[in-house]
């Protein structure tokens, strides 16, 4: 029997529709179990709090727990994962808490994020795992990387206003530092910026992730010309929730004055050449080894809402490293801030 076009797409469209029902059977496995290991814990903190010496009756309990859910339903209830489920509670415990859960998140997303101190931290990471759709592998590669802190050190730099607003801000989506150890890049660390934008080109994808929700690319080497002169911009992005082009130029230095002259001109460029009316103001970022603060202090950073400087790291630093940037910029911002009311 000979296939038409029309055979053809039947089949195809069954397989579709097989392979999103056995994804929304295995979602719903999967967060059955979620809510039963909720449950789970839920009973052994119950249980341990009914102990007369709760410490010693505790690890008593939930060994004996183990070995009879071992012997029935095998290695999955071993000591560690009872502990795993009593703090999954304990973090995630109050009155119907287990129907706020997010039925898009693994067991595995869960796990790493209750090891997150910080409930503010936590609430996002879960809902960047849900509406952003990350595996388990990007959740914990961002929260190795403090994305969420990053993002909060470019929230706590802008005006008072902004940050307390409802709606979302271009604060809301930049980080600094930016973290690329996805490029792979070895030691030393002294590459041309060709170099480097080709190599986020090459890694697309991962660069994508790391910059956030709502960017498209746009292009390369993107040539704006007037009557007398070509530019090219190094990478251009759009941000569909932000609704503005977002353009980032690729400094291998410390930040300099004429970085920050050349993105001014760029951006006033692209407004005035690219823009459709639709669209918000353009923003530029740049993306510089090292940052001055003495230059962003005195020069248009320091005030713009179109234009921002952010260091890169071509490795994933440490957690007290990345501490310590945040910490650095924190201060300088509080030192800015303590300058500027200190003026008549």
């Amino acid at each position: 029997m000979t296939m038409t076009n029309a055979s053809t797409a039947l089949i195809e469209e069954i397989k579709t529709i097989l392979a999103v029902a056995r994804q929304k059977a295995a979602t719903a496995v999967n967060f059955a179990m979620v809510e039963a290991y909720w449950l789970m814990g839920k009973r052994i903190v119950e249980e341990e709090q009914n102990g007369a010496t709760r410490a010693q009756y505790g690890e008593g309990m939930i060994n004996m727990l183990s070995r009879a859910l071992v012997a029935e339903f095998g290695k999955g209830f071993s000591v560690a994962n009872l502990r795993n489920f009593r703090q999954f509670y304990l973090v995630f415990q109050g009155t119907g808490i287990r129907y706020a859960l997010r039925s898009e998140l693994s067991w595995t997303h869960y796990r790493l994020i209750m090891r997150v101190e910080n409930p503010q931290a936590r609430a996002y990471y879960i809902t960047q795992c849900a509406e952003q759709n990350w595996s388990s592998r990007t959740l914990e590669r961002n929260l190795n990387s403090l994305y969420y802190e990053r993002l909060l050190s470019s929230q706590q730099a802008s005006n008072a206003v902004a940050a307390q607003s409802n709606t979302q801000t271009i604060h809301d989506f930049i980080k600094d530092p930016y973290v690329f150890e996805f490029l792979n890049i070895a030691e030393p660390y002294s590459i041309h910026e060709k170099t480097l934008e080709s190599a986020l080109i090459n890694h697309l994808q991962h660069f994508l992730l790391e910059l956030g929700k709502g960017f498209s690319f746009v292009g390369r080497q993107f040539r704006i010309s007037t009557e007398t002169s070509h530019f090219y911009i190094d990478l251009v992005f759009y941000n569909y929730i932000l609704k503005c082009f977002v353009l980032f130029d690729l400094k291998t230095s410390k930040l300099k004055h004429q970085d920050i002259g050349q993105m001014d001109m760029y951006i006033r460029m692209f407004d005035d050449l690219q823009k459709q009316l639709s669209d918000n103001p353009t923003i530029g970022i740049i993306l510089c080894a090292d940052k001055e603060e003495t230059v962003v202090k005195y020069s248009i950073l320091n005030d713009s809402e179109q234009m921002y400087a952010s260091q890169y790291r071509l490795y994933l630093p440490t957690e007290a490293e990345l501490k310590q940037l945040l910490e650095n910029d924190r201060i300088a911002f509080a030192l800015n801030q303590a300058d500027q009311g200190s003026q008549p």
